[in-house]
């Protein structure tokens, strides 16, 4: 078997394909990455179990052979070739010799028939986005994903499919991210998707507008096929949290604030709270500013800016990593804050339009 392929290509595709592989299994074949050459096609499949990527690249030959190598070293030797033009060959010893400029390597196999098959997947109904826009909606979410293992379902996504809108859905049980938009499709869906498959898919799509992402969905999977990768990801089963009831339709006290403004006052505080102080930055809107107050062992800290405030005094406190997270993706300049109490959920959306929403639970504060 002989094969000649781009440096390049091949290492764009081992970067994204190799993620998809075990870090540490019992099994072996786990590790690697399944390489299928069917002539001038190079096939890479990365799969544990949980998550599968798979590409093609073009190479030169005219052979067909299927092995498997062990992701980390393959990926590693690729990179580090000083050649963009790459020889393999493999002998009857089942090793492979990878040959580029003066540089040659002779790795070890492992047998095609020990890597696991991707599930058989008969799609049910699908869904196109432009990648531009489930990356974003991607972003603007995923860090509201739940990270304990109390309620396996909440460490995923809930995509809702209806009327040809897409909303996509996470909540940790101390916040809720909602993203919405208008999507093509032919019939209402309703999936679970886990976060570490999206925060994979997101790292992959483009940027560009006329390029789409089709997410096609059966009872137990879901394939996403964009710009010339699949991943396969199983989804999470049980019923998610009905959060339609959770968010509040009306504010005591209404808030339009610098989006920016705010979050460098957060920054500021932020310095003072780390993973084992987790005091709460004290907020109070009054008077047409938000002052701010955090004090921890470390220290204490004092700030002011600016607020457009509608409604009476509130006195309010958060964890300075919640309120921080969804002003980093509202895309605007200035955002809109819903409160109904000092112990009732905020609520943060753009200054503008109702695609995305943000829900978060205030901190008891001590007198």
């Amino acid at each position: 078997m002989k094969f000649i392929c781009s440096r390049q290509d091949l290492s764009e595709a081992l970067s994204s394909v190799s993620r998809a592989a075990a870090d540490k299994s019992s099994i072996q074949a786990l590790e690697g990455i399944k390489l299928s050459l069917e002539k001038n096609e190079l096939t890479l499949i990365g799969y544990d179990l949980e998550i599968g990527i798979r590409t093609t690249i073009e190479v030169e030959s005219e052979d067909s052979a299927s092995f498997i190598v062990n992701s980390k070293l393959f990926l590693d030797i690729i990179r580090k070739m000083p050649s963009d033009r790459i020889t393999f060959t493999m002998d009857e010893s089942y090793a492979m010799k990878i040959q580029g400029g003066a540089t040659e390597y002779s790795i070890n196999l492992i047998s095609a028939s020990e890597y696991p098959s991707l599930p058989d997947f008969d799609s049910e109904s699908s869904l196109t986005v432009p990648q531009p826009v489930l990356k974003a909606m991607i972003n603007e979410t995923i860090f509201a994903v739940s990270q304990s293992d109390i309620k396996p379902i909440l460490k995923g996504e809930l995509f809702e499919v209806t009327g040809g809108s897409l909303t996509m859905v996470a909540i940790d049980g101390f916040r809720l991210a909602i993203r919405q938009e208008p999507v093509m499709s032919e019939c209402d869906l309703k999936f679970v998707v886990p976060a570490r498959t999206l925060n994979e898919v997101s790292r992959m799509l483009k940027d560009d507008d006329s390029q789409l992402c089709k997410i096609s969905v059966s009872k137990k999977q879901a394939v996403f096929d964009f710009s010339g990768f699949t991943v396969f990801s199983r989804l999470l089963e049980g019923e998610f949290h009905n959060y339609s009831g959770s968010i509040p339709k009306t504010a005591v006290t209404e808030v339009i604030i610098d989006r920016k403004e705010l979050l460098s006052c957060l920054d500021r505080a932020s310095l003072l709270v780390n993973e084992k102080i987790k005091s709460p930055v004290r907020c109070i809107f009054d008077n047409g500013c938000l002052k701010t107050f955090c004090k921890t062992q470390i220290g204490k800290i004092s700030d002011e800016i600016k607020a457009d405030i509608t409604g009476p005094k509130m006195e309010i406190g958060f964890n300075c990593k919640y309120l921080s997270d969804p002003l980093k993706v509202i895309g605007e300049d200035s955002c809109r804050i819903m409160m109904n109490g000092g112990t009732l959920p905020m609520k943060i959306v753009p200054l503008e339009g109702e695609r995305y929403t943000y829900l978060v639970l205030p901190v008891r504060l001590k007198d």
